[in-house]
């Protein structure tokens, strides 16, 4: 009896309009707002002006995954050679390259971070805590499509209600000073004149580096059959996608522009050491090794999707279980590896370049050819 319920809860309309953008927002967290780096560089760096860039960043998402989740349903095309191939021609060649790399410098930059963190957090040294997260993850492609749904929608659950008890707590006690930078439009973070455009600039360059969560979602859309569930199912990820950042952008402009806390390597860890006891510090070194795991599993996820789509084209046997765990293993083993020889100061710069690449095989081919398809395709009676 418990089994069809949970069946029918996951095949329902929690799986047609909510799964998918509860996959991508777990993806996304991980790169994109574990630390609060990124919320400082794509955002709260503006002050009383960088909430526009956290409205460019939900209209860039909403967008991206209307037109994608639309791509996929009127196709039926569920890997992300096969979804890229419907609007940007030969470019998914270039998206294939593009994505495997950032995926393994997204991959390597949070292993970098979170071993860190976790060992300030929790005192457990950083060998075991990414042993800890390459097994977790190398379990969950082990079993696949059904275990990853279900951990990633109870994972975005607890991330959702740890990432509310930080934000919580430190915009209830700095919020005065949070008003005074909104009252003030203060921007003097920035040196010189903040433009409009600039700030929006910045959100569009945010979404196009995140870009690479998208695949990752793909398996959860052969549920979308119709228009309305693939734009509500787009708006509902938008949304899920955006609350975290603003979240991290209102808590940040508690301190603005302090140097301590928008120029430490970990805003967030900086911004509880000075508000939070011991054990919401904790906490929070649990929630970012939670985002690692899930960040990890969805974008390996997606490339064993991809590889098993390559294989079944050309008449090959695709990946066992037991495959899918050592490539698992293999790729999260070489990303550790690059973050600990010294090089992820190097590639973390390449954020923005890897942005502009995914903007241009992805983005624009989506926003021009695959709105039109989309536009003009009739529907079968």
């Amino acid at each position: 009896m418990s089994k069809v319920k949970e069946k029918s809860f996951y095949e329902g309309n929690f799986g047609k309009y909510v799964l998918p953008g509860v996959i991508l927002q777990s993806v996304l967290i991980g790169g994109g707002y574990a630390t609060g780096r990124e919320i400082v560089a794509f955002g709260a760096k503006f002050g009383a002006l960088g909430w526009l860039g956290g409205i460019g960043i939900f209209l860039g998402f909403t967008i991206m995954s209307i037109l994608t989740f639309e791509i996929a349903r009127i196709y039926r095309v569920y890997d992300y050679k096969s979804v890229v191939e419907k609007f940007a021609g030969k470019l998914w060649v270039l998206y294939d390259i593009v994505y495997i790399l950032l995926a393994i410098i997204i991959i390597a930059v949070m292993a970098s971070a979170t071993g860190e963190i976790v060992q300030q957090t929790l005192g457990i040294p950083y060998w075991v805590g990414v042993t800890g997260v390459i097994i977790i993850v190398g379990i969950l492609n082990f079993y696949g499509n059904w275990l990853i749904e279900r951990f990633k929608t109870y994972g975005t659950v607890a991330l959702y209600i740890g990432y509310i008890i930080f934000s919580g707590l430190v915009i209830s006690k700095t919020w005065n000073h949070a008003q005074q930078v909104f009252a003030t439009g203060d921007t003097s973070y920035i040196n010189g004149h903040v433009g409009i455009g600039a700030v929006l600039w910045t959100g569009i360059v945010y979404v196009g580096y995140n870009l690479a969560v998208y695949p990752a979602s793909f398996f959860t859309l052969k549920r979308q059959t119709s228009r309305k569930e693939t734009i509500w199912g787009g708006i509902i990820s938008g949304v899920l996608m955006t609350i975290p950042w603003f979240l991290t952008y209102f808590s940040i402009m508690g301190f603005y522009p302090s140097e301590e806390i928008l120029g430490a390597t970990v805003p967030w860890l900086a911004m509880l050491k000075g508000i939070a006891g011991p054990g919401i510090i904790s906490l929070y070194g649990i929630v970012v090794g939670w985002t690692l795991i899930e960040t990890s599993t969805g974008i390996i996820h997606a490339l064993i999707e991809r590889i098993n789509a390559g294989l079944e084209e050309i008449g090959k046997k695709t990946f066992t279980a037991r495959q899918n765990a050592v490539l698992t293993v293999v790729v999260l083993l070489m990303a550790t590896l690059l973050a600990k020889v010294g090089i992820i100061a190097l590639i973390a710069k390449g954020y923005t370049m890897m942005a502009y690449g995914m903007i241009a095989v992805y983005a624009i081919p989506l926003i021009t050819v695959g709105l039109y398809k989309v536009v003009t395709y009739k529907e079968k009676s």
